[in-house]
């Protein structure tokens, strides 16, 4: 193995979502000389002009962009291999079903290893996505390692066959410095009223919904509040259009992507998750090391970071109205809140260290290339 690894980090990017935000974190938090981080991302119809893209280049290394005529365009795999070879790529590391596939396939004509991190798994309802979500998870069979972000993706994964000692786990990280610049400025937005938010993608997993009927419950009894959803996805439309049919209407915000995310994150009384399905929410581990108290649904993923009663307020998946009284609460108790949010913001510092993660990947690829 040379002295310092060349990784290429690929990902069919959407948009600026959590498997965004932590690959610049891996990349980001690696010692400078210790490995050279390049990024590979499709250009699908409509995911032109990508946020990531220019985070990227600004902070961590050169970029390929990969253009697409549809959403699975398997010309990418000569493409992508054509480029490792070119640049003298060491190994390719993927983000999501879709890269999984593709990265795999032009990793094994390229004659490289591949490490594959599962971010979460969708569960779609549309048939041809859901056939290629199922195929995403089949490649991992083939990738050299496999390493989820949280314990529930590993008892996942396992289930597609993929285990020890390809299956390996390191604890997932958050790029804190950013957080904490944002956490200890002065203050940069104002409000009229308590601000409840939620940050993420608008996809039918996070169901959002219950978010937008708990708002529309609680504000029959008080009119101290607002609702305020950054992010961008699918379902956004539907859901902006059912908001629109409420009675609480008028205090429910869209304001889609932000540059200023962590500012409006700041500005939060309380931030809520309502998720069916999630790996380790990166919004929530934001939210966390913002001192931000939390109160969402108790599903796998989310019990990594929120210990009900300690680092947040939970309530049983689909029980809506335990959830408003968790709302309630922390909008109410304002040394509960707190402490609450003091707790989460001790806990992640320990925990989610983006340099530890960041380490940790590290030390798994100079050995996956000095064995391979």
């Amino acid at each position: 193995m040379k002295q310092t690894p060349h990784i290429l980090q690929f990902i069919c990017s959407t948009g600026f979502y959590g498997a965004e935000r932590w690959i610049l974190a891996l990349c980001r938090n690696t010692v400078a000389g210790d490995a050279k981080y390049s990024l590979a991302v499709t250009l699908e119809p409509g995911s032109e002009d990508l946020e990531l893209v220019k985070q990227f280049e600004a902070h961590c290394g050169d970029t390929y962009l990969a253009p697409m005529s549809n959403r699975f365009d398997f010309s990418v795999v000569n493409k992508l291999a054509q480029y490792i070879k070119s640049n003298d790529i060491d190994l390719i590391h993927t983000h999501g079903y879709k890269s999984d596939i593709l990265g795999i396939l032009a990793a094994k004509k390229a004659g490289i290893p591949v490490v594959v991190t599962p971010h979460g798994f969708e569960n779609a309802e549309d048939l041809k996505l859901r056939l290629f979500i199922w195929l995403g998870c089949q490649s991992m069979r083939f990738a050299n390692h496999v390493v989820p972000l949280s314990p529930q993706l590993m008892q996942d994964v396992r289930r597609y066959g993929v285990h020890e000692p390809k299956l390996r786990y390191i604890q997932n990280g958050v790029d804190l410095s950013e957080v904490d610049a944002v956490r200890q400025a002065p203050p940069q937005l104002q409000k009229e009223k308590k601000r409840i938010g939620f940050i993420g993608q608008m996809i039918s997993r996070k169901n959002i919904k219950d978010i937008l009927n708990i708002f529309d419950q609680l504000t029959q009894n008080r009119d101290d509040i607002e609702l305020v959803l950054l992010g961008d996805g699918d379902e956004r439309s539907e859901l902006e259009a059912y908001a629109n049919t409420l009675t609480s209407a008028p205090d429910i915000h869209f304001l889609g992507y932000r540059d200023d995310r962590l500012d409006y994150l700041r500005s939060f009384d309380l931030f809520v998750m309502t998720s069916t399905l999630e790996g380790i929410p990166r919004c929530l581990m934001e939210a966390c090391a913002m001192a931000i108290p939390v109160a969402a649904y108790n599903i796998s993923g989310v019990d990594q970071l929120v210990h009900d009663e300690q680092t947040g307020l939970l309530a049983k998946l689909g029980d809506k109205a335990t959830l408003m009284h968790q709302w309630q609460r922390l909008l109410d108790d304002e040394e509960l809140a707190k402490q609450i949010g003091q707790n989460a913001l001790s806990y992640v510092n320990e925990h989610y260290s983006a340099k530890r993660m960041a380490d940790e990947y590290l030390a798994l690829f100079e050995q996956l290339l000095a064995t391979g």
